[in-house]
Parts: structure tokens; C-alpha cells; sequence
């Protein structure tokens, strides 16, 4: 049997809970992985780098392989019945879900998958009323339906499109809830006018310096500095972006 790892009895103890505090607490997200590494360049770059610098998010990220008491460090086997590629196996990924969970309050689990509902605005918007999601990235040909049935994850697809694993949807997961904590963006209103803030409403078009660029010229009224007919000319672009839209699905 394989013992526990130095290193995650030593992770463990130091992600023990803490006393609840007077400040507002930071949205918490577990990341459960076979390749923890994939998210190095992710949570090192804008946005998302200085929330978790400003302590407004925190993100964990755990190797499933840690868990595994099989002596060749394996997590996955062959599926019943025959068939292509490797199936993730219960024993490691109930072990680590439990005791990642255990470390504070359980949160939010979420499954990744093409099964799940689909990742729209208004899903992002409630799994940001969460204090802590905990994101479960498969691999391979997926994981052993036991998992599903034992745990009871939420499922979440981003798209109807198949990825070589669940680390791209969580990193899409945590850029698109994280983005609804307050004080993340430097302009709060941003996210209230961005396209899906109201279920297929798409946001207006934008402009910036020069006035005209190869000929192509911005829109006079943008220019002018009346606010009210800015604002209606906002308005009325974001319906017709909107239409288009829609009327491609």
C-alpha cells in the first residue's frame, strides 16, 4: 500500500481552517488534477494574478496521482467490457475529493464534463455566490461512473466539444466566475455591460484611439460627448448585435 506522500500530509496540515476572521474572505477555488502544472502560466498573468495577490480569490491546486495507493503511482485502469484508452479509477479520486474537502467548508463540487449543463452566464453567476468551488478535471476516456454516483458532483460543460482533459474548462471556469468578485475588475461596471449579462444580450461595440485608422473612422457620435445619445447608440448597436446572434442559433 502506498504511504501518504511528505509532501501532502505537509499541504494538508498547512490548508487546515483557520479561525473565521472580521474581513471578507476570499472565493476559494480546488483545483483536483493530474497535471497541476498546466496552470502555472494561468494564475502567473493579469487579472487573475493580482486578485489572488490582492487576496481576493485563492486557488489550490491538487495532484490526484497523491492519493493513489497503487505502488506505480497509478490512477487509472483498464474499462470493463473492453473498449479504447484508460478509465480513472474511484479509490484516488474519492480520497483526494474527501480530504480536500475536509479542509474547511466542503463548497461546491464541480465535475467537469461534456454531460454537464452548459457553462452559460447565468450558471456563472450563481456558482459566484459560492465561497468555494472544488473543480474536478478528468483525463483519458473519463471517470469510472462510480465517482459520479458516489460523490454527486454538479456537471459542467463548457461546449458541446471534446478537450483532452478538464484543466482548460476549470481554468474557464475560474476566469469567468472570478471576474463577478467584487473588486477584481478595476471597473465593476464592466461586467454588468458585458455580452451574456442578460441571457443573449450581446455587448456594443467599442472604439479607441486613432479617430481613423486605413480609412476606417469611428463613429461620429461617440466623439461628440453627448452622453445621453451615446448611451441610446449603445443601446441600439447591442440590440442588433444581439439579433445577429440569435438569429444564428
Amino acid at each position: 500500500m502506498r504511504r501518504p506522500t511528505k509532501e501532502r500530509q505537509r499541504r494538508l496540515v498547512k490548508e487546515k481552517p483557520k479561525p473565521q476572521a472580521s474581513v471578507a474572505m476570499p472565493m476559494r477555488f480546488d483545483v483536483l488534477t493530474l497535471f497541476p502544472g498546466m496552470f502555472d502560466g494561468f494564475l502567473s498573468e493579469s487579472l487573475l494574478a493580482k486578485a489572488i495577490a490582492k487576496g481576493l480569490i485563492e486557488i489550490h491546486r491538487w495532484d490526484i496521482r497523491e492519493w493513489t495507493l497503487d505502488k506505480h503511482a497509478k490512477v487509472d485502469d483498464r474499462p470493463y467490457g473492453g473498449g479504447a484508452g484508460m478509465v480513472i479509477a474511484c479509490q484516488p479520486v474519492f480520497d483526494c475529493v474527501e480530504a480536500v474537502r475536509r479542509l474547511g467548508s466542503p463548497g461546491e463540487l464541480i465535475m467537469l464534463s461534456p454531460q454537464g449543463e452548459r457553462l452559460t452566464q447565468p450558471v456563472v453567476e450563481q456558482l459566484a455566490t459560492h465561497e468555494r468551488l472544488v473543480l474536478l478535471c478528468g483525463r483519458y476516456e473519463g471517470f469510472d461512473e462510480r465517482i459520479h454516483e458516489g460523490l454527486q458532483p454538479r456537471l459542467v460543460s463548457i461546449g458541446d466539444y471534446i478537450c483532452n482533459g478538464g484543466e482548460v474548462p476549470a481554468m474557464v471556469v475560474i476566469d469567468a466566475v472570478g471576474r463577478l468578485i467584487p473588486g477584481v475588475l478595476g471597473d465593476e461596471q464592466s461586467a454588468r455591460e458585458d455580452s451574456f449579462a442578460e441571457p443573449g444580450w450581446m455587448e456594443y461595440p467599442q472604439y479607441t484611439r486613432p479617430p481613423v485608422f486605413r480609412g476606417m473612422a469611428t463613429p461620429p457620435v461617440l466623439l461628440g460627448g453627448d452622453h445621453g445619445a451615446i448611451k441610446r447608440w449603445r443601446a441600439e448597436q447591442a440590440r442588433r448585435r444581439s439579433e445577429r446572434t440569435n438569429e444564428k442559433e
